[in-house]
């Protein structure tokens, strides 16, 4: 795995229309395809930190999340709108620094990422059959099932799959028509308009090019120009990348 991404040292990234980051551009374009290509950014990556802590319960291992990306910060912006990042060696949970995350997906099947997904899912499965009277166990394979469907009408659609929105697909999940405890724990029963309150994501990401903390070193009078140059969203979308299974 360390060989795959010796030579990964930079890269360059762009604030999409749907306000997620994607990288335009690295150091190593051999093997690192940036067509639909798309990194975390710190709020997502501490958001991620946050939703994965209930797992440790049902069998999270911390190790296996921090091997499956490739971790930047910010380096310098770019004349053209854009942020180049520069790698770096940290502890996605322990470090400091705003750390941008990209998924390690060279083996889309295998690789470290794959086994993430596997492994998250299997461990969010195990939650909801804890905190979930079914009238059958959950299984994985339902679940994933119903999140490649998720992404193949993305997919249809023309719309990339940005990491943040897989693992949140995943870590979110419920099945229809049921609710789990942990969803319940922050909700005002009281307050009918709780159904209306949006994603954290999306609300998070809307402040992202304001956020003062996520600043890098150049002149004030660059940052507008900077935020007006958004490239499109990509339009290729990758498919769910967990493990195949025998």
């Amino acid at each position: 795995m360390a060989k795959a991404t010796t030579t990964l040292d930079w890269c360059i990234v762009r604030l999409g229309d749907d306000h997620n980051w994607w990288i335009s551009e690295t150091s190593d374009p051999v093997r690192w395809d940036v067509d639909g290509l798309s990194i975390t950014d710190p709020r997502q990556v501490d958001h991620l930190i946050e939703i994965v802590e209930p797992l440790r319960d049902y069998g999270f291992d911390q190790d296996l999340f921090e091997s499956a990306f490739i971790l930047f910060r910010i380096d310098k912006e770019e004349k053209n709108g854009g942020v180049r990042l520069k790698r770096v060696k940290d502890s996605l949970f322990d470090s400091d620094d705003k750390l941008f995350a990209l998924a390690d997906t060279l083996d889309e099947e295998n690789g470290p990422y794959a086994d993430l997904l596997d492994h998250l899912t299997r461990c969010r499965v195990k939650m909801l059959n804890d905190l979930i009277e079914f009238e059958s166990k959950l299984t994985v394979d339902e679940v994933e099932d119903e999140l490649r469907e998720a992404q193949n009408a993305d997919f249809i659609e023309g719309n990339a799959v940005h990491t943040f929105n897989e693992l949140n697909s995943i870590l979110d999940y419920v099945p229809e028509g049921y609710e789990a405890d942990e969803d319940n724990e922050d909700k005002d029963p009281d307050d009918e308009d709780n159904e209306d309150i949006p994603d954290l994501d999306a609300e998070e990401e809307e402040k992202l090019k304001n956020d003062q903390s996520l600043k890098w070193d150049g002149d004030d009078e660059e940052e507008d120009n900077s935020k007006e140059s958004k490239s499109e969203k990509p339009k290729k979308a990758p498919e769910r990348r967990s493990k195949k299974r025998s």
